[in-house]
C-alpha cells in the first residue's frame, strides 16, 4: 500500500495523502496553501475523509494550508511539540501515534533542519520532510537548525529502520519521487561514510541562497497558515486561553509592538544560568520563575513580578513555552495582565557553541545579544 505523492512545482514540496481503505478516513502530511483546491478535489475523487493534517515542520519555503483545511474539511490539526505551531492542538512528541481508521502514523523526533523537525512512519514508509532528502538532507544554517543535530537523526533515528523503508522526502528538485533506507545509507553524499565532524564541516562550508519566501512563510506557517493577510492583521490579535487561567497567548509581532508602545514588559522568565549560556534578549527584564540548583521555584518572583510590571501588562517568554505559560497563570493571581509569547528562545542544543534566537522574533530582525 502506498500514499498519494502529490507535487507543488513553485516550492518543489512533496505533500502526501495516507488512508484507511476500510473507513475511507485519511490523513495529509506538509499540504501547501496554493494546492489547497488540488488536494481537496484528489480527497473527494477518492472518496476520502480528512481527520488530519500533520506538518513535519515549521516550513520556511512555502505556506501550509493546514489551518484551512482544518475548516473546510474537519481535519485535527497536529505538529511538532518543538516548532511553536501554537494553533496545532495535538503537539506530537516523539513516539507519539495518530490514528486514521484502523492506520497508524509514529512520530520520530529527528531535529537538525529544525529543533522540532519530525519524520513520520507508516507501515514500511517514511516521511522525512526535511531532514533526509534524495541523496542529500535538509540546511541546517537557520531557523534553530543544528548539523551535529541532523547527522544524528539521520544515522541513528532514520538509518536505525529497516534498510527496506521507503523514503518519501518533504522535497526533491531533480524529478525523483522516493528512495529507501538502505540506499540513502550507501549512496547519499552528504552522510555515507562520514563522521560527524566531516558531516558539520561540509554543512557549515555550504553557500546556501536565503529562502525567498521565510519572512511570509513562516510566521504564517506558526499559525496553520491561517495568519498570512498582506496587512497580518490576525497576528495582532492575542488569542484567549480556554480556561482564562491568564490573558492569552500572543505572536512575537504583538508583544514586540506592545513593547515599543510601552504599553506592555517584556519578561525573561529562563534561569540565569540560561541567559548568559544562550544569550539575551534587549530590554527584557529577567525574573526567573525557576533557577538551578534543582530548578526549584524562584521564591522570590511574586516581589519580582509585581515590580517588573509597574502596573502595565506583562508578555512573558521562556525556551519552549512551559514555564512561560505557568508563570503567566502565577502573575494573573496576583492581579498582574500576562500574556504568553508563543514562540520560545531557542539556544544551542549541542552545546558546542554559545548562540541564541527567539524564534517569531528573529524573523522580523530584532535583536538579541549573545553572551
Amino acid at each position: 500500500m502506498k500514499p498519494l505523492q502529490l507535487f507543488d512545482a513553485a516550492s518543489s514540496t512533496f505533500t502526501y495523502i495516507l488512508s484507511d481503505p476500510a473507513t475511507r478516513e485519511a490523513l495529509i502530511i506538509d499540504p501547501v496553501d496554493e494546492q489547497l483546491e488540488r488536494d481537496l478535489a484528489v480527497l473527494r475523487e477518492h472518496g476520502l475523509q480528512l481527520v488530519w493534517a500533520v506538518e513535519t515542520h515549521a516550513h520556511a519555503d512555502h505556506i501550509t494550508s493546514a489551518g484551512r483545511l482544518a475548516e473546510l474539511a474537519g481535519a485535527r490539526l497536529a505538529a511538532p511539540a518543538g516548532c511553536g505551531i501554537g494553533t496545532a492542538a495535538t503537539q506530537l512528541a516523539h513516539g507519539d501515534e495518530l490514528r486514521f481508521g484502523g492506520e497508524r502514523l509514529q512520530a520520530l523526533h529527528t531535529p537538525g533542519h529544525t529543533a522540532g523537525s519530525m519524520s513520520f512512519v507508516w507501515r514500511h514508509h517514511v516521511f522525512t520532510g526535511d531532514t533526509l532528502l534524495i541523496g542529500g538532507c535538509g540546511r541546517t544554517d537557520f531557523q534553530s537548525g543544528s548539523a551535529a543535530d541532523l547527522y544524528r537523526s539521520i544515522t541513528q533515528v532514520l538509518f536505525a529502520l529497516p534498510d527496506e523503508t521507503t523514503v518519501w522526502p518533504g522535497h526533491d528538485y531533480q524529478g525523483r519521487s522516493h528512495s529507501t533506507i538502505g540506499h540513502e545509507k550507501q549512496h547519499n553524499p552528504r552522510v555515507a561514510g562520514r563522521s560527524e565532524a566531516e558531516f558539520v564541516s561540509l554543512m557549515g562550508s555550504l553557500q546556501l541562497p536565503r529562502p525567498r519566501r521565510i519572512d511570509e512563510a513562516v510566521p504564517a506557517n506558526l499559525t496553520s497558515g491561517l495568519r498570512h493577510d498582506i496587512d497580518g492583521a490576525a497576528l495582532m490579535q492575542p488569542r484567549p486561553v480556554a480556561d482564562a487561567s491568564y490573558a492569552g497567548d500572543v505572536s512575537p509581532q504583538l508583544a514586540w509592538e506592545w513593547v515599543q508602545a510601552g504599553d506592555a514588559v517584556l519578561v525573561d522568565v529562563r534561569t540565569d544560568a540560561e541567559r548568559e549560556w544562550v544569550g539575551f534578549v534587549p530590554g527584557a527584564v529577567p525574573v526567573a520563575w525557576k533557577q538551578w540548583p534543582g530548578m526549584a521555584l524562584n521564591p522570590g518572583f511574586d516581589e519580582q513580578i509585581r515590580a517588573a510590571s509597574g502596573e502595565r501588562k506583562v508578555v512573558l517568554l521562556c525556551r519552549s513555552g512551559v514555564r512561560s505559560i505557568a508563570a503567566a497563570r502565577r502573575a494573573t493571581q496576583l492581579g498582574i495582565e500576562a500574556y504568553n509569547i508563543l514562540d520560545g528562545f531557542e539556544g544551542d542544543p549541542d552545546g558546542q557553541a554559545h548562540r541564541g534566537r527567539l524564534a517569531g522574533w528573529r524573523y522580523l530582525g530584532l535583536p538579541w545579544r549573545q553572551n
